[in-house]
């Protein structure tokens, strides 16, 4: 079973344990959908009404740890730990990888002290075990560690879920580069009729050329035989 499938499986579980439950109860399948090892995606989940529900009542934490882990990172969670409850370890690893992968969606090349940095790891070797074990292995990831330049080269990573106002922007991108392409094939139209028409016009000068080649050889032939003509006489 490829990822895909596998994301599309336990979204679908966890979206029908969610709407099955309401505010407090909704705490342990929250837990269990941030711990679990093979979903990296919440979208679906923050959307069942019974989750958007928990906006403002004494259980709205559920809600912002699943926003954490749909669109926040492990420096977001440091940042605001005061008003989180404790991650579980699995969910700690779960969000890491989610780090990477936003990190991964700016820069195709990810030095090590950054990592270091925003993953909270204490070395080198403990940081590649991480990409490799934790990332590449699991395939949210493809990349190759370049320890001679203290960096990882991530040519895939899995995307994560939008975040709001990420739709419009990606949108407005799409736009531009339409527009970028539109203009492109004009000018590579306008290139493509302008070989054309240099070619007609070299078709043609290669046919005058000729033409006044064969013209020459005829004169030269005409008056060879005058000449030829007049040593007889």
């Amino acid at each position: 079973m490829d990822i895909e499938q596998k994301q599309a499986e336990l979204i679908d579980h966890f979206v029908k344990q969610a709407s099955a439950k309401k505010g407090s109860a909704l705490g342990s399948i929250i837990v269990e959908a941030t711990s679990h090892p093979s979903l990296f995606a919440f979208s679906e989940i923050l959307a069942v009404p019974t989750v958007a529900e928990l906006e403002g009542t004494d259980n709205s934490v559920y809600l912002e740890v699943l926003r954490l882990f749909a669109h926040g990172t492990w420096s977001d969670y440091k940042s605001n730990s005061g008003s989180l409850p404790q991650l579980v370890p699995d969910q700690v690893l779960k969000l890491k990888q989610l780090t990477v992968l936003t990190l991964a969606e700016t820069n195709k090349v990810l030095p090590y002290d950054q990592l270091i940095l925003e993953l909270d790891v204490t070395n080198v070797r403990e940081l590649e075990d991480f990409l490799i074990n934790e990332c590449m292995y699991v395939g949210i990831v493809r990349g190759k560690l370049d320890q001679l330049r203290r960096c990882f080269e991530v040519p895939f990573a899995a995307g994560r879920d939008l975040r709001p106002g990420q739709l419009g922007s990606m949108i407005q991108t799409l736009s531009n580069w339409l527009g970028t392409s539109d203009n492109l094939l004009i000018s590579i139209q306008e290139k493509i009729k302008w070989a054309d028409t240099k070619s007609e016009l070299d078709k043609k000068h290669q046919k005058e050329v000729e033409d006044r080649v064969e013209d020459v050889k005829k004169s030269l032939s005409l008056k060879e035989g005058v000449m030829v003509g007049k040593r007889v006489l």
